[in-house]
């Protein structure tokens, strides 16, 4: 039971006006969460400032120092002052505030980093002499003469001694640390134009190099390319899709990877608007919603996508983190993204990722037992030698008769494939259930079951769009009763649904009528199914329920009517099987995100025996 209000018998409280070092004290637990939000404030006021490099420097997680160097414009000795005073700024005049073209615009980050820690900013434009101030705790020391050549030069040293209650909340240096290289390496994506360093300091000195990522060139889809390969890796390089796409005066660029190329979290979807990182449920749920036919609930996507589009369509104050936006029209952005990714990887055709193929080569080593001295390698002189003499020749007395193959080899006398073509021509089928082609450099080899699932998926959903999801009329509607707010949510969806085989009607305020379900799905929990319905859009502003359960039937249909494991093929059967999946979109994957066939090169096979 709650004590007794200890407001009761007591003074009337008094309305104060709090001081400057409160407000900013308060304004920083908004802004500053981590050493990873300075590191992401100061960045952004280096990239405004026009910096062509940049170079961050942390010690202890950021805890107790973060430098931040760039080439920038400069702030004049007269303006230091001012600069570290609330809601002052160059980015915007106040007269518009969707009229943003900037990282930064509320003029809040350099003093709340005052309030909280100790701060140092030299900084020298061209044509003047150089200058410096220090704020710690928000004690502000006078400006000072300073020698640098050019640019900006911030430091701060011992984040939240002013406030050491917060110390207690960061977590240890190696999270910091992972959170400050998250920051720099979304900003270096942001902008592939710019140098970014990033050092830990922590032994003093130099440091150590922890990340860096030099100015890239050329138009800006190689820029970007470049970069992301400098950032996520060359596999995420080789296996991603350029995205290049408008609608009603919103752009989308980027790249977004092959299903394949899935991941079990969510660790590498990158999302951008007007060069802004963010993470918003809408772009998120776009995202998933793109990729929704071809990878299992388990796996997660990989893109880093960039939306372009007027300022005043798009709010970005809405926090102070600025990692949230809100759209004018939030439904144009999410199609956007739903119809290019789609696009993208249907224009992909059977395409794999490459890493399948890695992995399997990676399954075929063994692993070595101890350490080898090359001493004891033989020569490759001697390695020839001993593969020729341990070639098996089919004049050996017996070799017919004792080997006893359980894989089926088939050599049409017309070939009806082509190693010349992608999947190449068939050889064989091993173990009832997998195809050996050969290709022009190399070997595939596919997985005739799942294969043939995604063929037959792919031409249910064909025909399903053509014709339309059949529904079955309700003998009694089903009347649900909803929030007004999800029941308007669900009407706004209402020709999206029927399209689906679903359909609504609005019963009063606040309830929906279920006229007519899909027939797929035969006897259906309508009540249960619509409250899913809304409980998404709820929370992510859009729903896949009633598309999930339609296509998870086709997926079943495609599973049963597909060639099953264990089946023999005969060789026009497997070429057949090749062409139709090279002109199939999304063949490379079957329905559940899983590869459908490894394709490996006559280098790597040839790697394996050591022949290279």
């Amino acid at each position: 039971m709650p004590g007794q209000n200890p407001q009761i018998g007591q003074k009337r409280p008094v309305i104060r006006q709090l001081d400057d070092v409160a407000i900013n004290r308060i304004a920083a637990g908004e802004v500053v969460e981590r050493p990873a939000s300075a590191v992401k404030e100061l960045i952004e006021n280096a990239l405004d400032a026009g910096a062509h490099r940049i170079e961050v420097s942390y010690a202890n997680g950021g805890k107790t120092l973060i430098r931040v160097v760039d080439d920038g414009c400069g702030i004049s000795a007269n303006e230091l002052p001012l600069a570290l005073s609330r809601h002052a700024t160059s980015k915007i005049d106040g007269s518009d505030l969707l009229n943003i073209n900037s990282f930064g615009f509320r003029g809040e980050a350099l003093p709340s980093l005052g309030a909280v820690g100790k701060l140092t900013i030299t900084s020298r434009i061209s044509g003047q002499d150089g200058a410096m101030i220090r704020v710690a705790g928000g004690k502000l020391e006078p400006v000072k003469p300073a020698a640098l050549s050019s640019g900006t030069v911030v430091e701060l040293r011992d984040l939240f001694y002013a406030t050491p209650a917060r110390l207690k909340f960061l977590r240890t240096d190696r999270a910091e640390v992972q959170a400050i290289g998250d920051v720099v390496k979304r900003l270096a994506m942001a902008e592939p134009f710019v140098s970014f360093t990033l050092r830990d300091v922590s032994g003093g000195g130099e440091g150590r190099l922890s990340f860096r990522a030099d100015a890239e060139t050329g138009d800006l889809f190689d820029a970007l390319h470049g970069r992301l390969r400098q950032v996520l890796g060359a596999d995420f390089a080789e296996n991603a899709l350029k995205i290049d796409a408008e609608r009603e005066g919103i752009a989308l660029t980027g790249y977004a990877a092959l299903p394949t190329f899935s991941r079990g979290s969510a660790v590498m979807q990158y999302l951008y608007v007007n060069g802004r990182p963010v993470r918003d449920k809408l772009l998120i749920g776009a995202l998933r919603g793109a990729y929704f036919d071809f990878l299992s609930r388990d796996r997660h996507p990989a893109a880093v996508l960039f939306l372009e589009c007027d300022p005043h369509q798009v709010d970005v104050n809405v926090h102070p983190a600025k990692s949230e936006v809100r759209f004018r029209n939030p439904g144009t952005a999410r199609g956007l993204i739903v119809s290019a990714l789609r696009h993208a990887l249907a224009d992909a055709g059977h395409r794999a990722s490459s890493t399948v193929a890695g992995a399997t080569l990676g399954a075929f080593r063994p692993e070595q037992a101890g350490r080898i001295y090359q001493m004891e390698r033989p020569s490759q002189g001697a390695l020839h030698a001993s593969y020729q003499a341990q070639a098996p020749s089919h004049e050996t007395p017996g070799f017919a008769e004792t080997t006893q193959p359980s894989a089926r080899f088939e050599m049409p006398p017309n070939d009806a494939g082509t190693t010349d073509l992608p999947l190449g021509a068939a050889r064989a089928q091993v173990h009832e259930n997998y195809i050996i082609a050969q290709t022009a450099d190399g070997m595939v080899i596919v997985d005739q079951h799942a294969a043939h699932e995604r063929l037959v998926y792919e031409k249910l959903k064909a025909q399903m769009a053509q014709n339309g999801v059949a529904s079955q009329a309700l003998l009694i509607p089903e009347i649900i009763e909803l929030s007004e707010p999800d029941a308007a949510r669900l009407l706004e969806l209402a020709d999206d649904l029927a399209r689906l085989g679903l359909h609504l009607e609005p019963f009063g305020a606040g309830a929906i009528a279920v006229r007519e379900t899909p027939a797929l799905l035969g006897n259906v929990d309508a009540r249960g199914m619509v409250l899913d319905i809304a409980d998404e859009l709820a929370d992510q502003g859009d729903s896949m329920t009633v598309q999930a359960r339609v296509e998870a039937i086709l997926s079943r249909v495609a599973c049963h009517g597909s060639i099953r494991s264990g089946r023999r093929m005969q060789a026009d059967e497997m070429n057949a099987l090749l062409r139709e999946m090279e002109a199939t979109p999304h063949s490379g994957q079957c329905n559940h995100g899983r590869p459908t066939y490894v394709e490996l090169k006559l280098a790597d096979i040839e790697r394996l025996f050591g022949r290279k």
